[in-house]
């Protein structure tokens, strides 16, 4: 059956170099037989189809004919030369005559290619808050059981005032390199240095709190700032404030807003709408209401002759939008029927109904 590269990797063919490989990246991560419900099938046939689709003469021949002459993919004959080979071991450098560079898309779960950065485990927690809370933002504390930066030795991991060597390991690099054989050729990789974790240098005396690790583990209680406005199910990111890493930095802490509603009032984009009843009486004839707003009451003209549904803008009372501006609040007039009335308002309606009101 012919193969169609660029459906293999879910691209157009007038994709571009950069969407074609972002494109194998994803599959690559998703489908890699070493990640759990990876697919090793799958892997292979998204690894041909890149290598040729990111190489423009194997691409040129493969849209003027269908094929390539290799046959695509890694040594020879589409589909093979994957067998028996540990992926794990993928780097950066390729043996001889090898051109196809794998290693900044792999170096993501291979540890070859760039050496990245550690960073520490994300972490998501959930806050509620009131309405009046969401439109206005607020402070709010919360209490995470995490692992942090020690405070005693700075994350250093020596104890204070020690000396640093450098480490005979990596010497001083933070990095080892291993390589290894294939019969692809020599591969190389590129590891964080277990004895310094990646730091170079290694305390004489290790730190008495974390015991030259640079993290403990225990309560720390943080301040999220609620930005005005926010709304619910929205998710606020904390850069740093997720689970500290030896040797690397803090991963990011997320947020998880849930906003109680409120019995009267919703909001609209900046604007907020509150449901007023109001007696039929101050409809017709018009009356001035004590009405309770989220931050304050004000006194709120009813005009004359109001009709049910009508809106009542009040300018600058909604939702505040930067420093110096907010939205508005309208009022949504609900007038309130009688179920019973006494004769005499009975006789006084009959007397409006026959006068054509």
């Amino acid at each position: 059956m012919k193969k169609n590269y660029y459906e293999t990797l879910e691209v157009n063919k007038t994709a571009s170099k950069d969407e074609i490989k972002k494109a194998f990246r994803k599959l690559a991560h998703k489908y890699h037989p070493d990640k759990g419900g990876g697919n090793e099938a799958k892997f292979k046939e998204a690894s041909e189809a890149y290598s040729v689709l990111s190489d423009d003469k194997k691409r040129s021949e493969y849209d003027t004919y269908g094929r390539v002459s290799d046959g695509g993919g890694f040594g020879g004959n589409a589909g093979q030369g994957f067998e028996g080979f540990d992926f794990s071991n993928f780097g950066g450098d390729f043996g001889e005559g090898m051109s196809f560079d794998l290693g900044d898309i792999f170096g993501d779960f291979f540890g070859g290619g760039r050496q990245r950065q550690k960073k520490g485990r994300d972490i998501s927690v959930d806050i509620e808050l009131d309405f009046k809370e969401s439109i206005f933002g607020a402070e709010k504390k919360i209490i995470l059981n995490k692992t942090s930066v020690c405070d005693h030795c700075k994350g250093s991991g020596g104890e204070v005032g020690t000396n640093f060597t450098t480490c005979s390991t990596c010497n001083g690099n933070g990095v080892v390199r291993e390589t290894r054989r294939s019969f692809m050729g020599a591969f190389s990789t590129t590891k964080t240095c277990s004895t310094c974790r990646g730091k170079g240098k290694v305390p004489k005396e290790k730190c008495k709190k974390c015991n030259g690790e640079g993290i403990t583990f225990g309560q720390q209680e943080i301040k999220v700032q609620i930005p005005s406005g926010i709304e619910n199910g929205e998710m606020l990111k904390l850069s740093g404030y997720g689970e500290a890493e030896t040797g690397g930095i803090p991963g990011d802490l997320y947020v998880k807003i849930h906003v109680r509603k409120h019995p009267k009032i919703v909001k609209e984009g900046h604007n907020l709408i509150m449901n007023l009843d109001v007696k039929l009486s101050d409809a017709l004839l018009g009356a001035e209401y004590d009405v309770e707003i989220l931050d304050g009451n004000l006194k709120v003209k009813i005009p004359e002759g109001v009709g049910f549904g009508e809106m009542l803008r009040l300018k600058g009372k909604g939702v505040p939008v930067g420093a110096s501006h907010r939205g508005d609040l309208f009022l949504k007039i609900k007038i309130n029927i009688p179920k019973r009335l006494s004769k005499e308002a009975k006789k006084t309606i009959e007397e409006l109904r026959s006068e054509g009101l």
